[in-house]
């Protein structure tokens, strides 16, 4: 009896791109919004505000949709399970992550998560990594890297726990984007509505044990400011376009959105703040958008043509 072969990641289409680079955008300033939070708020309370103010939001959307969130226990349950995998667990280890480590390095191990999804899907879910993906992402991790320079990699090696912590968070996010493959019949808006609801439900009597609400010191306007920010447009929305991607290209497609976030921070600072571009800016871009490519595959499909002509 022959052993049938794994099956080939699915394909993305010039909309799915374009979301993904949408989605690094909205992700990319949830670093920024992260670091004005934690200024006033430890972890935790910054996290139940993150995902509770963001439940709200899509609950809400959910009802003026004309959906309806009565999927069935079964469902409910496995929206549980996406919350431990795709929110408490990652985003916790990385807010406690960036209180030890430079952002920068941060983001590079935030790169990894690609790597392990790739590996998870190969092992657990079927999807044969082929060498050209493989490829791409390497070059991807090499170009953010690049990106973001060699000063973020000198502090590679201390503060091990909270390094391990972001490693960990990478692999929490490679295991759900393998178990979030079971919501591809529900609307993303009702997928994003559930996870969030069920992450708020989890996180909420962990927050009163250890950070009881009213011991916490009343929010100034740049903090508030940075939770909206942080919970309507780096999560809410960030994540009914996750789920869409996720539902029509797959998990290992919407994790090289971790490629584009660095890219999407760096020429948020050119355009906003005024920042200049480097040398090795346009080089780790270069290698970013040329392991995309690779992944992508159609670029090489038109040139071998020609060169076989």
């Amino acid at each position: 009896m022959t052993m049938p072969m794994p099956a080939a990641p699915a394909r993305m289409s010039t909309p799915d791109w374009l979301l993904l680079a949408g989605l690094s955008v909205l992700w990319g300033g949830s670093f920024f919004f992260n670091a004005l939070a934690l200024a006033q708020w430890p972890p935790l309370p910054v996290l139940l505000a993150r995902v509770g103010l963001a439940a709200l939001a899509l609950l809400l959307a959910v009802r003026l949709a004309g959906l309806s969130m009565a999927v069935g226990r079964g469902l409910w349950l496995a929206f549980f399970g996406m919350g431990v995998l795709n929110n408490l667990i990652p985003f916790s280890l990385f807010l406690w992550g960036q209180q030890q480590i430079p952002s920068g390095l941060a983001s590079i191990l935030n790169a990894m998560t690609p790597i392990f999804t790739v590996l998870v899907m190969h092992v657990f879910g079927g999807e044969r990594a082929t060498g050209r993906k493989i490829a791409g992402i390497v070059a991807g991790f090499a170009g953010v890297a690049i990106l973001i320079g060699p000063d973020a990699l000198s502090g590679l090696g201390l503060n091990l726990l909270a390094q391990l912590a972001c490693i960990g968070a990478t692999v929490s996010y490679a295991f759900s984007g393998l178990y979030g493959r079971r919501f591809r019949a529900l609307p993303p808006l009702v997928t994003a509505a559930g996870q969030l609801s069920a992450s708020t439900l989890m996180t909420l009597p962990i927050v009163l044990v250890l950070n009881p609400p009213w011991t916490l010191p009343l929010p100034t306007a740049q903090t508030v400011f940075a939770l909206l920010g942080l919970a309507l447009v780096s999560t809410a929305l960030a994540y009914v376009i996750f789920f869409r991607i996720m539902r029509s290209a797959g998990p290992s497609n919407v994790v090289l959105v971790t490629f584009l976030i660095p890219v999407s921070a760096i020429l948020l600072g050119v355009g906003l703040l005024g920042e200049s571009l480097l040398p090795r800016h346009f080089a780790g871009m270069a290698a970013i958008f040329a392991g995309l490519a690779l992944i992508d595959g159609r670029i090489l499909r038109v040139i071998r043509p020609s060169t076989a002509s």
